[in-house]
């Protein structure tokens, strides 16, 4: 990697914590220049502004890492467990500072669909791409599973009863309220078998 790439994954790497810690708009670009040791110039010569950085951090850093944790979950040739073992492997692995901060995606879900077209476009064909794979894993095991399910509207049910579960831990700060919505999606998961 060369000097020039080390540099722009360094700037990701920063911002994408930053706006982590303190949201998108909060995060202040001089505070990322003071972090990465860069000039102004250096920041810029990889991105021309602010939305441009967020929407690489966006696709580079947050995507990849939210698609790759659902990834192997959904890689297993049982699926259903596979989905259930992630979710509760996540709530056992689950540190106070994650209940606090709550899941960087959806954070940044949260906060910049409504305000950038952009993100939200941006958003959107994430979301869909999860859906896809969910949707993928569980017509793979479509015999085993209950007639007549709607494979889109399972997964987007299983991926907004995850995003809420991670929204109640950062806005309530209590780790066992997501354990009690991740116990009782396991049993909607479960329940999809025959």
């Amino acid at each position: 990697m060369s000097d020039a790439e080390q540099t722009r994954q360094k700037i990701l790497d920063i911002a994408a914590d930053e706006i982590h810690q303190h949201g998108f708009q909060a995060t202040s670009l001089s505070t990322i220049l003071c972090r990465c040791g860069i000039s102004k110039g250096a920041l810029y010569y990889h991105f021309t502004n602010k939305l441009e950085l967020g929407y690489a951090v966006f696709e580079e850093n947050f995507v990849p890492m939210f698609l790759g944790t659902w990834q192997p979950a959904l890689s297993q040739d049982d699926p259903i467990e596979g989905l259930c073992d992630f979710f509760v492997t996540m709530c056992e692995s689950m540190v106070c500072s994650e209940a606090v901060c709550g899941c960087p995606l959806n954070n940044l879900c949260e906060e910049m669909a409504n305000v950038d077209e952009g993100f939200r476009l941006r958003i959107l064909s994430m979301q869909q791409k999860l859906n896809e794979l969910i949707a993928e894993a569980l017509l793979k095991v479509e015999g085993d599973l209950r007639p007549n399910l709607k494979f889109n509207q399972v997964a987007y049910f299983i991926v907004a009863t995850f995003h809420g579960a991670t929204s109640l831990t950062k806005s309530s700060r209590n780790k066992e309220l997501f354990q009690q919505v991740i116990t009782e999606l396991c049993l909607y998961i479960r329940s999809l078998k025959k």
